[in-house]
């Protein structure tokens, strides 16, 4: 390689790694290491237990949008007519969120827990039909912001 072609070489490395390095954003490696950051917030639920929902767990992670829960894979989907998600906080408040069952029979199998709930103790599948409890799954200690 001749020094022209050298030079030439090296200007062409250089343009590369400025655009690499112009590419990854600062938001963009604040959002990496927010999530690097979250996933160590991970914290997993007991087993469902109930009348209805025997299987599966739900996972909190703690992100700058609030608590976020997601149904484990294993979790199935209750053969009732309107479950929905319900949350009980450290201090015994009940509230009722997203229908589980969605159409197309499909489920919402993540939701995001509104600002106005401080904490997560537990997570109830809750049938807003029949108006009952068809599981439970408890946190060890409460999922707060």
């Amino acid at each position: 390689m001749n020094l022209n072609n050298l030079s030439k070489f090296v200007i062409a490395s250089v343009a590369f790694s400025a655009f690499a390095v112009a590419s990854a954003t600062p938001v963009t490696v604040l959002a990496k290491t927010q999530d690097m950051m979250n996933d160590s917030m991970m914290m997993n639920s007991s087993k469902f237990k109930g009348i209805e929902v025997n299987k599966g767990s739900v996972s909190a992670k703690v992100t700058d949008k609030g608590i976020v829960l997601m149904l484990s894979k294993d979790f199935t989907l209750p053969k009732t007519p309107a479950p929905h998600w319900q949350i009980v906080d450290s201090k015994g408040n009940t509230y009722l969120l997203k229908q589980l069952k969605i159409a197309g029979n499909k489920m919402n199998r993540m939701v995001t827990v509104p600002s106005y709930i401080a904490d997560v103790k537990s997570v109830q599948i809750w049938c807003s039909f029949a108006e009952v409890n068809l599981g439970e799954a408890t946190f060890s200690k409460a999922v707060s912001r």
